[in-house]
Formats: C-alpha cells, sequence, structure tokens
C-alpha cells in the first residue's frame, strides 16, 4: 500500500493539560492531606494541588504520586528507588520498561511544576500529520505500528527510534515496541492523527522531510 505521507506540525510541550483529571486532583488533595476538595474548578483544584504537595519533601511526595498511578506495575522497592532518582534523571526517558514511560512522564511534571523546578524537566512532542492511501485498500485503520513505520524516511538517521529498531523500522517485521514509544493517537478519518510521545523518542529536529511517499508493507503473521 502506497501513502502520500505530510507532516503539518511537531510542537514540544512540557505537560498534557488532559492527562489528569479532576477525579485524579481530587483524589490526590486526599493522599496529600487536603481533603474535602470536591466541587472546585480545574484551575482551583491543581493550584490547592500545587500547594499541597509543596509541603512534602520532594522524595515524599514522588512516592505518593508513583503509588496512586503505579502501584499495580511496582512494588514498593522499585517505587523507592524511582523516588530518589527522579531528582537527579529523567526517569521517564531512561526507565527500562517503555510501557512506564508515559505514565512516569505526566507524574514527572506534575512534580516539577509543584516544586518549581527541583525534579529534572522532561518534554513530550505532539505530532500532526497525515496518511493519504494512494495506492492499494486498507480497510483497517492505522495502527501505531504502521504509523512509526510510515514515518520512517521522514525522520533523520539520529533519531533513536531509527537507532534502536532498525529492523523493525526498515524491514517487513513486527514492531511490538510501536504500543509504547507512541503514548496516544488520535483520528477521526484515520488520514489526519495527532500523535504524542516523549521528546526523548521523536524531537521536532529529527523531521528532516515533511512530505513525502512510502510503501507500507504489512508483516506476515507466522503460526
Amino acid at each position: 500500500m502506497k501513502y502520500q505521507i505530510t507532516i503539518n506540525r511537531a510542537n514540544t510541550v512540557d505537560e498534557i493539560e488532559e492527562y489528569w483529571t479532576n477525579d485524579d486532583y481530587v483524589n490526590l488533595l486526599a493522599k496529600f492531606d487536603y481533603p474535602d476538595a470536591d466541587g472546585s474548578d480545574r484551575a482551583t483544584l491543581k493550584e490547592l494541588l500545587f500547594m499541597a504537595i509543596s509541603d512534602f519533601e520532594p522524595k515524599d511526595a514522588a512516592v505518593i504520586m508513583l503509588e496512586y498511578k503505579l502501584a499495580e506495575d511496582l512494588n514498593d522497592g522499585q517505587i523507592h528507588q524511582i523516588s530518589n532518582d527522579m531528582l537527579l534523571d529523567k526517569v521517564c526517558e531512561e526507565y527500562p520498561e517503555i510501557r512506564l514511560h508515559s505514565t512516569l512522564f505526566h507524574i514527572n511534571q506534575l512534580l516539577f511544576k509543584a516544586y518549581n523546578g527541583k525534579f529534572p524537566n522532561a518534554k513530550a512532542t505532539i505530532l500532526e500529520c497525515s496518511f493519504e492511501l494512494i495506492e492499494g485498500e486498507n480497510e483497517n485503520a492505522l495502527t501505531k505500528e504502521n504509523i512509526l513505520k510510515l514515518l520512517n524516511n521522514g525522520l533523520s538517521d539520529s533519531n533513536l527510534i531509527k537507532r534502536l529498531f532498525d529492523h523493525a523500522m526498515n524491514e517487513n517485521a513486527s514492531f511490538p515496541e510501536a504500543e509504547d514509544v507512541l503514548w496516544d493517537v488520535t483520528t477521526s478519518d484515520n488520514v489526519n492523527f495527532t500523535i504524542t510521545t516523549s521528546e526523548y523518542w521523536l524531537s521536532k529536529d529529527d523531521i528532516n522531510s515533511s512530505q513525502y511517499e512510502d510503501i507500507l508493507e504489512i508483516p506476515v503473521e507466522i503460526e
């Protein structure tokens, strides 16, 4: 299947505002000893949470945040180790389990803002692009794997995805890591997409071609 790929815009952001819900803010306020915040508007809840967090030591606040979001994925020892490491390094980029990078990013950035920079500042990339089918038929929605393979020829050779997953990006091979490399993919028409990922994986400087054609081969599953 042949596609026309157009990369319309790449933005760098330090938070995804819609990630944290009002319920999250209320629940976290309770964990930071500020109960009965339900009923406040979103902006007030966020301000109250930052104030409540700042009353705690950064490491202790990190433990609370990690337990709230990742208690089912990490044991107590891992949580306490990460809470220490977060003050020194961008754990949301370096942690061995890629599937946790997105959640770690959102936790890190909330703490970064609450403590006015005591935590390292990580970034995310929001990519707006289109994949228009010009030859062949594809009745299915493009997957994250499909999207990364189609983006391959528009990225510089220094891009981390291309360097770490060279075989999957360039060959007709399965690419399961794509599910975790790309954090979020939205589309209303299966042509125009908004893609969110870490700047660690894909920065706007990695894009060296904003319009090109490419062929997508669907990996053959071996039974």
